[in-house]
């Protein structure tokens, strides 16, 4: 999951880029920090919690959000997690 889960935000990051942006910071939920937020740390963005997001985050170039539409991507740990319970559920039947 986490492996995905950092492909998917490196990805982002590269789209920003190719768009011109520089992303230097994410707005990260509760949830979405609790269970990702240690692929954040070696990323090079400032952190910021914001509670109301909770399982998503939003990557974004400070200098470009509210100035550009696309200045920004936002990213859902949510998906993941399902897929882990689902796992998780088909295996406990299997016992």
């Amino acid at each position: 999951m986490k492996e995905d889960l950092k492909n998917i935000i490196l990805t982002e990051i590269d789209a920003l880029k190719k768009e011109g942006l520089e992303p230097d910071i994410i707005l990260a939920g509760g949830e979405f920090l609790l269970n990702a937020g240690d692929l954040l740390v070696n990323l090079n963005l400032k952190i910021y919690e914001v509670e109301e997001l909770g399982y998503d985050a939003v990557i974004a170039d400070s200098q470009a959000l509210g100035l550009m539409k696309k200045a920004s991507r936002r990213v859902s740990v949510d998906p993941f997690l399902k897929d882990r319970e689902r796992e998780t559920w088909d295996e406990l039947g299997r016992v």
